[in-house]
């Protein structure tokens, strides 16, 4: 009975923890971020990596997905701060028990809104800002701006892969475990010469091998059967020499005829270490373009700790962001004026890990010969019709 007596007058616990309550008025959303838009536009731009205007566009397209209506017991949390929220997040990779601090917002809560609204910037970015070319005259466009400003004739893009550290998923056994004894998910991206990311592929566990993640990757498959309406097979600039347009790749891809990789080994001819050289020169787009990614969304510093379904959700937001932004950003990414002076710089800047981003092993494999003579065929123009002045030097500089 002095029991039943004790529970009756326990006072009971109160819904909302009355810090948390205070949130439409001291979050740092309520307070900081409209004293920001007002007085700070720089900061606002380093907290969130939007400005004043890519923020309250972005806030417009996605307001329809991830607004909540109030209830009978509390006020929903707004669209405006589950977007501030989530930028911030991918902006810092700060745990969500500290975001949860800084926006008055319960973390349980937290790790719902950020893939919710992460899967909602890439629905309404993706079309505009992650298209894929679709015909002949887009391709030959991608191709024209590699010849400008990497002097790489009917490139059409640059390939890459990487690993995103994750922290181990409950009960996955090794399923996400790699080779370096990490827990990743591998995404494969085809890059522009401007540094946008075109195309991307991200999912496959990090358990799977490199060859079979590209083996199964769609990219691969629509390649090979002629489904990308690429441009038929032509004649380099300046020249009578035939072949046809290539994506260029490092050596965790194969050689085939739409896809080059450099010459292997050490003691190359001149001949050969040119064409790793130029071919180096315009893969560069995709190892400028990741380095950009994983300084602007520091959430791939470290290891992503969620589940792997969010974890993509995460990846194709900040790739969708990086393309949102760089419609307006000026000198992320070098043009051709600049490149040559860049390619001066000592050091290995191939397969460099950013933050959580790991580069793909070397893997060794066969090729047929129509790819072998596709090779042969660039190494003979980059050494003759299509060089450039300063190649000589550069070859031996590396």
């Amino acid at each position: 009975m002095c029991i039943i007596n004790r529970r009756r007058r326990a006072k009971k616990r109160a819904w909302i923890r009355s810090w948390l309550a205070r949130r439409e008025k001291e979050s740092v959303y309520h307070r900081l971020l409209k004293e920001l838009s007002l007085e700070d536009h720089e900061t606002m731009k380093n907290w969130i990596r939007l400005d004043k205007d890519q923020y309250h566009k972005l806030l417009q397209l996605v307001t329809p997905l991830i607004a909540k209506k109030d209830t009978r017991m509390r006020k929903a949390v707004t669209a405006g701060e589950r977007l501030t929220l989530t930028l911030r997040y991918l902006a810092t990779g700060e745990s969500h028990a500290s975001l949860g601090c800084q926006f008055r917002i319960s973390h349980y809560l937290i790790s719902s809104i950020i893939p919710s609204v992460c899967r909602a910037i890439y629905q309404v970015l993706k079309q505009q800002f992650l298209r894929f070319p679709t015909n002949q005259s887009e391709w030959q466009e991608a191709a024209n701006d590699y010849f400008t400003q990497w002097n790489f004739p009917m490139c059409i893009g640059a390939l890459d892969g990487k690993r995103v550290l994750i922290s181990k998923p409950p009960r996955s056994g090794s399923e996400y475990y790699d080779y370096k004894g990490h827990f990743t998910l591998i995404m494969m991206a085809l890059v522009d010469a401007d540094c946008n990311f075109m195309y991307v592929d991200v999912g496959a566990s990090g358990r799977a091998s490199d060859s079979g993640v590209w083996d199964r990757c769609g990219l691969k498959d629509a390649l090979e059967k002629a489904r990308l309406n690429i441009p038929p097979v032509a004649s380099l600039p300046f020249s009578n020499r035939q072949c046809a347009y290539v994506i260029v790749g490092d050596d965790a891809f194969p050689l085939k005829k739409h896809l080059m990789k450099p010459y292997p080994g050490r003691d190359l001819t001149d001949e050969k270490l040119v064409f790793n050289y130029r071919l180096s020169r315009a893969r560069r787009t995709s190892e400028n373009a990741f380095r950009i990614l994983a300084g602007r969304f520091q959430v791939f510093k470290e290891a992503i700790n969620t589940s792997p379904d969010n974890v993509k959700d995460i990846v194709l937001a900040t790739l969708a962001l990086h393309n949102y932004l760089r419609v307006h950003a000026e000198g992320e990414c070098s043009s051709s004026q600049r490149t040559h002076r860049n390619d001066t710089e000592t050091g290995d800047w191939h397969n460099e890990r950013h933050g959580g981003l790991e580069p793909l092993p070397v893997i060794g494999r066969r090729h047929g010969n129509e790819a072998r003579v596709v090779r042969e065929t660039f190494t003979a123009y980059f050494n003759n019709e299509g060089r450039v002045p300063w190649q000589a030097q550069m070859i031996h500089m590396h």
